[in-house]
């Protein structure tokens, strides 16, 4: 509510300011896991994004708005939540 109070028209990045790559992310979540899955690479499409880092200065700024979770403690929540709704 308060970006759309805020914010004005402009685009607002709301995510991690750290860099990291989608390999990175994929062997992070296999480790945390357990997986014993295979990470299969393909072809990047022409307009993938080389820089995958947001700047979250407008969040900062607008709402005061950062991030407080690492990437690895939210993956580690998002999969004991998850891990609670499946059967075993």
């Amino acid at each position: 509510m308060r970006l759309f109070e805020r914010g004005g028209p402009d685009p607002t990045n709301i995510g991690n300011p750290h860099e990291f790559t989608v390999r990175q992310l994929a062997e992070l979540v296999l480790r945390l896991t357990g997986s014993r899955s295979r990470i299969v690479e393909r072809p990047l499409p022409t307009d993938d994004p080389k820089v995958r880092q947001p700047d979250i200065q407008r969040a900062r700024g607008t709402l005061g708005w950062e991030p407080k979770v690492s990437l690895e403690d939210g993956l580690r929540r998002t999969i004991e939540y998850f891990s609670g709704l499946t059967p075993a």
